[in-house]
């Protein structure tokens, strides 16, 4: 089910997530803000990316 562009999706958002956590918590609030912008972002390309590969294969059979 997972594919692993699929992990390094999650694994990006993650990353992401845990940057802008600690830059916030560090006083760096603008810098914090910047990058929990793109956990979305993230997610929204892999997301579209997940439905494209599946559309591929669909259109093989």
């Amino acid at each position: 089910m997972f594919k692993r562009s699929d992990f390094f999706i999650l694994l990006a958002v993650a990353v992401s997530f845990a940057v802008s956590g600690f830059s916030y918590f560090n006083g760096l609030e603008s810098q914090a803000l910047f990058t929990a912008i793109w956990v979305p972002s993230i997610l929204a390309f892999g997301i579209y990316f997940k439905l494209a590969a599946l559309s591929a294969q669909g259109e093989k059979k």
